[in-house]
């Protein structure tokens, strides 16, 4: 569900409520509430850090804390967070919200090496609420469970560099049809469990996948747990462990993939899918910390000692499908963007954009339309495809030779307004992801191209259903959508046919 579409129905209650709470506390609880309703992290970022904690409602302020601790990967910050929100407030939360919090806490001790923690966290959430579940709601939460519990026996994402700088040499290669003119990041000098691998690079995946003929060549331990991806369908999978993945001079041991079928049940599509055989993504990312994509040279950059925390904003964050959205322009106008080295072409404008530009866009370009293949399916939508719009991301403009608008609608942009492919980013020379601070950056080339915090014992949980809800129950709508779309991680797109 998008944050931006929950009712207004939730808004009004969300409002009301933080109008009793007092004209000392409300203008700061509204601005907040509004800033959760939306899904706008950005504003509650600043909202929260600019405000007097004792000017917040006591419930308002550990719900900041812990969603801005899961959105822009502050663990530190999150894990504790949760801890009093489950101890102090479970019993008020809400169904909905108890179920979200716990998905997004295990994530974040996931993300710092307790899995066994994980599982235990969902565990106990799912025995306090399971006689209140649909079976499909206690899959869910299984899934979780297992997944946390066996990648408990593993030590994952354990990094080695020879030497002070990571250093993974990759290639452009062609995908799909040769006049589209598509191109993705190859790894080079790759090798899973010591044998030659053929690995794609997509920023925009949420797990890592690997088709079920290069898990049993590859030699990867089958676990105990299955998880569901959501491409243009949605497929399970399970998953697999790689003992070692080496990229250049980088050594990652215990690195989970998700087997899967990779097929787009199209014909056509589908004669291009040995690209995408192997990929990482995101969830590689944050492990490795900081990480700068050189097309210039043709490497990625990873230094081996990690950056610490600053004092600056982030300008990007984790949307509820594991994309990495971070903020721009296009043609001027502001809007999220999807940063997805995985999208083979220039990128895509959703419908919104056409909605605001339509007398340029109709200016600029005749009519045509885009099919994108994923997993599971191929989508077709009526669009413009125009040239040479302005682009601004990380401090930088560029002007992609065309981007994609959508004239009709488009499953999946629903959290943000626009998908910024490789070919785009290959403009900017560099791009860096900071994963400590959650800011990306770029840098123009002279070339151009076409550490474990401080936790209390975990929390005791209470959940009793009441048949109306009370008033921080209602005011719990706010984070309703989370926890069901995390299920459901982000897949490759294959390219416009």
């Amino acid at each position: 569900m998008n944050m931006k579409r929950i009712s207004g129905v939730c808004l009004f209650i969300v409002l009301c409520f933080c109008g009793l709470l007092g004209a000392s506390a409300q203008s700061v609880d509204e601005r907040i509430g509004m800033a959760m309703n939306e899904g706008d992290w950005f504003a509650l970022d600043s909202i929260y850090s600019s405000a007097p904690k004792d000017s917040i409602n006591p419930f308002l302020e550990v719900f900041s804390r812990c969603l801005l601790g899961n959105r822009f990967n502050r663990p530190d910050v999150s894990i504790l967070a949760f801890t009093d929100l489950l101890n102090n407030y479970s019993e008020s939360l809400g169904l909905e919200n108890l179920l979200n919090s716990a998905v997004m806490f295990s994530m974040d001790l996931s993300i710092v090496g307790e899995n066994e923690k994980a599982a235990s966290l969902i565990n106990t959430v799912l025995d306090s609420t399971k006689q209140y579940l649909d079976s499909a709601a206690v899959s869910g939460m299984k899934r979780y469970a297992d997944r946390y519990a066996a990648l408990a026996a593993f030590a994952p994402y354990a990094v080695e560099f020879c030497g002070d700088m990571g250093r993974v040499p990759f290639r452009m290669e062609p995908v799909g049809k040769p006049e589209r003119r598509s191109v993705l990041m190859h790894l080079e000098n790759t090798r899973i469990n010591g044998l030659d691998a053929d690995v794609i690079f997509d920023t925009g995946a949420g797990v890592n996948i690997i088709s079920h003929k290069l898990a049993a060549k590859y030699n990867l331990i089958p676990l105990d747990a299955s998880n569901t991806v959501a491409g243009v369908g949605r497929r399970d999978g399970t998953y697999v462990m790689a003992k070692e993945l080496v990229m250049g001079n980088i050594t990652v041991r215990d690195v989970p993939f998700l087997v899967t079928d990779i097929s787009s049940n199209n014909k056509e599509a589908d004669q291009y899918i040995d690209a995408f055989n192997i990929i990482v993504g995101s969830e590689l990312m944050l492990r490795l910390k900081d990480v700068t994509l050189d097309f210039e040279h043709k490497e990625i950059v990873v230094p081996a000692v990690a950056p610490t925390r600053s004092d600056v904003r982030p300008n990007m964050y984790f949307s509820s499908q594991m994309n990495l959205l971070t903020k721009g322009s296009v043609l001027g106008s502001p809007m999220l963007m999807v940063i997805d080295s995985g999208d083979a072409s220039y990128g895509t404008l959703d419908r919104r954009f056409f909605d605001e530009n339509a007398d340029y866009v109709r200016a600029h370009a005749e009519p045509d339309s885009i099919r994108m293949a994923g997993i599971g399916g191929v989508m077709v939508s009526t669009c413009y495809k125009v040239p040479d719009m302005p682009l601004s991301m990380g401090g930088n403009v560029v002007f992609p030779k065309e981007l994609a608008v959508l004239t009709g609608d488009w499953q999946g942009m629903n959290d943000y307004e626009c998908t910024v492919g490789v070919k785009t980013l290959m403009l900017f020379g560099k791009v860096r992801f900071n994963m400590v601070d959650f800011v990306v950056s770029t840098e123009m080339g002279n070339a151009t191209f076409a550490a474990s915090p401080h936790r209390e014992d975990m929390p005791s949980v209470k959940f009793v259903k009441e048949k109306n809800p009370s008033a921080i129950q209602a005011l719990g709508c706010i984070a309703v959508g989370l926890g069901r779309t995390l299920i459901n991680p982000n897949a490759p797109s294959m390219p416009d046919l």
